[in-house]
């Protein structure tokens, strides 16, 4: 995408009434306004949050929100000429309950409270496989951490992903940690069980890998 593009999609984003955009100053030096109150503020009504995290296009939000209308969704990522496409999206459809944010998802327990979201989908996300890079895993303790932080007590988590890397890594982690988990899936489209969120949508970069023939697989977890 070239800069002038990328240029036009960020001040696109900043007339859009389902985007915000807070500085790290913004979250980091003082209580966040919108923390605590998404659904007062934002959504207007009292329905559950669901999150994406490193939410790309933005396709997975707006379709889950589209099956979902009983549901808030947030999809957040740091490239918001990303998310733009979906944001768009939403907006030309007239869909209120889904909205992104520009923003580090290491600040995500400076950007909720405690106990107001529902559920976390965590799609596709960069498995960081080099050692230095563990700290940027999505799926690491200090990350789980957060995501405890903000969830309600039966608050679920769900990875997918075509990393078998980042697969073996998560269940790992949640085996050791003693975390509830609830659906393990090394193929998703090859398992009858499949939940419907998990087949039914196919991002762009899904349907990539699904070419390629690499398998998709998926988490479902509680956090103890």
């Amino acid at each position: 995408m070239g800069s002038k593009n990328k240029l036009k999609r960020f001040r696109e984003n900043e007339s859009f009434n389902n985007v915000v955009q807070p500085s790290r100053e913004e979250i980091v030096d003082t209580q966040y306004s919108l923390k605590g109150n998404w659904n007062e503020q934002f959504f207007k009504n009292d329905n559950p949050i669901v999150l994406e995290l490193g939410c790309g296009k933005g396709e997975y939000s707006v379709a889950m929100a589209k099956a979902n209308p009983n549901k808030n969704f947030i999809g957040i990522d740091i490239k918001g000429a990303r998310f733009w496409r979906g944001a768009k999206t939403a907006i030309e459809e007239e869909m209120h309950n889904v909205g992104f944010m520009r923003t580090q998802i290491e600040l995500i327990d400076l950007i909720f409270a405690e106990n107001e979201v529902d559920e976390i989908w965590i799609t596709f996300p960069d498995p960081q496989i080099k050692y230095k890079r563990t700290k940027h895993r999505l799926t690491n303790s200090e990350f789980l951490k957060k995501y405890k932080q903000i969830l309600k007590p039966e608050g679920l988590v769900n990875l997918k992903t075509d990393s078998e890397f980042m697969h073996g890594y998560t269940l790992g982690l949640l085996h050791g940690e003693g975390h509830e988990i609830l659906h393990a899936n090394h193929d998703v489209y090859k398992n009858v069980y499949s939940p419907k969120e998990v087949v039914g949508i196919q991002t762009f970069y899904e349907k990539q890998y699904l070419e390629q023939g690499k398998p998709i697989t998926y988490i479902q977890f509680k956090i103890k």
